[in-house]
């Protein structure tokens, strides 16, 4: 992979239709990312257009990984809690371009992500994923806690029900 830069996405055309587009990838792979299969394009777009509004608000940061001129990955840090969870943060729509798998780009936008939070004051970080093909692996490696699984949870993309596997991860430091 050449450089991989990791940087907060902007409500543009352009941003909400690359993100749009690899929503669509990732959907059609088997992601389960709250979508179904085929996922239209339309809706693909109107769910990142309310997303990038909401990060434009400061109630979430849409972090986007680029190689070179191309999108490769994302993830979105959910920041608005309901008032007696300040210090918490959520960690959604982690996903990375089917050929650029394997080659660290998650991991990048997990460590940015926590950043973010922390600049943030967030002390705690909990996320979700599929009980199959999710990215438990991941999360584990970069220390996430599992708190649990919840079965049926979710339909899978191209159909039947899968568990989803809740984490935790302490970060920062917590305030008195």
């Amino acid at each position: 992979m050449s450089f991989l830069e990791i940087r907060a996405l902007t409500p543009t055309m352009e941003t909400r239709d690359r993100l749009a587009g690899l929503l669509i990838e990732t959907v059609a792979a088997g992601g389960s990312v709250s979508f179904m299969h085929p996922l239209a394009p339309e809706a693909a777009s109107a769910f990142w257009e309310k997303s990038l509004a909401a990060a434009a608000r400061g109630e979430r940061a849409v972090l986007g990984a680029w190689d070179g001129e191309v999108l490769v990955g994302t993830v979105t840090l959910l920041l608005d809690c309901p008032p007696n969870e300040p210090h918490r943060a959520e960690i959604a729509k982690l996903m990375t371009r089917v050929d650029h798998r394997g080659r660290g780009v998650g991991t990048h936008l997990m460590r940015a992500a926590e950043r973010v939070a922390v600049e943030k004051g967030r002390t705690l970080l909990v996320l979700d994923t599929a009980t199959e093909e999710g990215a438990s692996g991941l999360y584990e490696k970069l220390g996430f806690t599992l708190a649990g699984e919840i079965p049926d949870y979710a339909f899978k993309p191209h159909g039947g029900l899968t568990g989803t596997l809740i984490y935790w991860k302490r970060i920062g430091t917590p305030s008195p």
